[in-house]
C-alpha cells in the first residue's frame, strides 16, 4: 500500500510555517529554561582522554550523488569549527544546534544529504549529523546524562564498513531536533575535533583522570521482514567497569532499543506475519 504524503509534504508553505514556528519556539526555550550553556572554548587541550572516535568522510551510500558527500566535507569543516575546543563545565549543558547556529548558504554551507520524510534528499548543510554521531558515540562513553536526542525512524543504506552499532547516533534539524547533554558531575570536558585525509576525528576529554570507564555494545541485532516491508531492530547497552580493579563491571544499563524500518533489501532477514507486534 502507498504511503500517504503528509500535508506539509503536500503543501510546502505549510511546511516552511511549521518550521518556522518551531524554530521560533526553540529559541524561546533557550532564553527562558535557566539552563547554563556552554560556550567557552580553549585551544589547551585538557589532559586525560576519555574516548576517541573516527569516522571516513566519504562513504559509498547507494546510487546517492557523490558531490553531496564532497560537499558534505565542506560542511563538516565549517561546523566542526564552532564546537572544536569547546569546554563543558560542572552544571554547563552542551547544545548542538545552539553552538553550530542555522547551516545557510551565507556561511559557506553547501547542499548535502540529509534524511526527510523517509528519503534521502539534498539539503543545505546536510551531512552535519556525522559529527552529532561521533560526539553522541564519545558521550556515552563518560558519565555526562544525554538530556535531548533524536535517531533516524528509517535505515536508507546498506552498512558499508560501519563500526558503530545500527542506531547508536543522533540526527540533529535545526533547531527543533537538537542533541544535548548537561554535565551534573564536577569535571570539566572538552570536545575537540579534527581532520584527517580521510576521517572527521573526535576525543572527549576530562581535568582529572576517572578510575572508570565504559564499553559500549550491541544485543539483539536483527533484520525482519513483515508484511511486505522490511524492518531492522537491536538494543544497546553500557557496561561500567573499574579501570584499575582488572576491569570488573560495576554497572549494567540498557541504553536504547532501535527499531526501524529499511528501505533496502536485506541479504539476512526472519520473515514475521503481518499482525506481528515486535516494537515493544
Amino acid at each position: 500500500m502507498k504511503k500517504r504524503k503528509l500535508i506539509s509534504q503536500r503543501h510546502p508553505l505549510l511546511y516552511l510555517l511549521a518550521v518556522w514556528a518551531r524554530r521560533t519556539q526553540r529559541k524561546a526555550i533557550w532564553l527562558l529554561d535557566n539552563k547554563k550553556y556552554t560556550k567557552t572554548k580553549s585551544t589547551t587541550v585538557l589532559q586525560y582522554r576519555i574516548k576517541k572516535h573516527q569516522s571516513v568522510l566519504l562513504k559509498k551510500l547507494g546510487e546517492n550523488n557523490m558531490q553531496l558527500q564532497i560537499n558534505k566535507v565542506t560542511n563538516l569543516k565549517i561546523a566542526a569549527k564552532q564546537i572544536n575546543g569547546i569546554l563543558i563545565r560542572p552544571g554547563e549543558t552542551f547544545s548542538f544546534c545552539k553552538l553550530i547556529g542555522q547551516p545557510t548558504q551565507k556561511k559557506g554551507y553547501l547542499p548535502g544529504m540529509e534524511l526527510s520524510f523517509g528519503e534521502a534528499r539534498a539539503g543545505i548543510g546536510g551531512g552535519i549529523c556525522q559529527i552529532s554521531n561521533l560526539i553522541h558515540w564519545l558521550v556515552i562513553h563518560s558519565p555526562l546524562t544525554v538530556t535531548e536526542r533524536y535517531h533516524h525512524s528509517f535505515d536508507p543504506f546498506p552498512d558499508d564498513g560501519r563500526v558503530l552499532p545500527f542506531g547508536s547516533g543522533a540526527t540533529v534539524f535545526y533547531n527543533y531536533r537538537d542533541y544535548q547533554f548537561t554535565n551534573n558531575t564536577a569535571y570539566t570536558f572538552q570536545i575537540n575535533l579534527w581532520f584527517t585525509e580521510k576521517c572527521l576525528e573526535g576525543d572527549l576529554r576530562i581535568d582529572q583522570e576517572l578510575d572508570f570507564a565504559y564499553h559500549v555494545i550491541e544485543k539483539e541485532h536483527q533484520f525482519l521482514k513483515i508484511g511486505d516491508q522490511f524492518y531492522r531492530k537491536n538494543e544497546i547497552w553500557r557496561e561500567k567497569f573499574l579501570k584499575f580493579q582488572g576491569g570488573k563491571v560495576v554497572d549494567t544499563e540498557l541504553l536504547t532499543k532501535n527499531f526501524a524500518r529499511v528501505t533496502y533489501t536485506p541479504l539476512d532477514y526472519l520473515e514475521l506475519p503481518a499482525e506481528d507486534n515486535i516494537t515493544s
